[in-house]
């Protein structure tokens, strides 16, 4: 349909963008995160893989690259369901990190990252709908369904004819 077509790349845009703009400016972009980080692993430092990264710069260095990555598999429409569930985890650390309104003072600036984090919030329903868009085509579920009820009565059918 031309509305996916045309609607993929256009969600997918801010994430590619924001990915670029985190490679770019990945310092500012850890020290923005460093907090949210430490409340998260800090309680499980010690119980983490040493392979598990930590480092706030390597980790956004990570999230850019799923950003710019899966939101070109979304413009693109490869995967489009699965490039949206990746977007979808990206964005929740992404606007817990950087728009953290409730903590600002000036009323100014709460408001700017209060709209900031509806943005974000209204991206992440679009990306959450995407990911259970099915094309048109129907879910996993309701074939899977519809496969045990086919089955259901040739089960029944075969037992009335012994």
């Amino acid at each position: 349909m031309l509305i996916r077509r045309l609607a993929r790349p256009m969600l997918a845009s801010i994430f590619i963008w924001g990915g670029i703009g985190a490679l770019r400016d990945t310092s500012n972009h850890a020290k923005a995160a460093a907090p949210v980080l430490d409340a998260v692993t800090g309680p499980v430092q010690g119980a983490l893989p040493d392979q598990v990264p930590t480092d706030p710069e390597t980790l956004v260095r990570i999230d850019a690259g799923v950003k710019i990555g899966a939101g070109a598999m979304l413009a693109l429409g490869k995967f489009p369901r699965l490039a949206s569930l990746l977007l979808a985890g990206s964005i929740v650390p992404t606007t817990l990190a950087a728009h953290r309104f409730w903590e600002h003072e000036d009323p100014q600036q709460r408001g700017e990252q209060q709209i900031h984090f509806l943005k974000n919030l209204g991206l992440l329903g679009g990306v959450l709908l995407a990911s259970v868009d099915t094309g048109g085509k129907p879910s996993v579920g309701y074939r899977a369904r519809k496969s045990a009820r086919k089955a259901k009565k040739t089960a029944k059918k075969n037992k009335s004819k012994k």
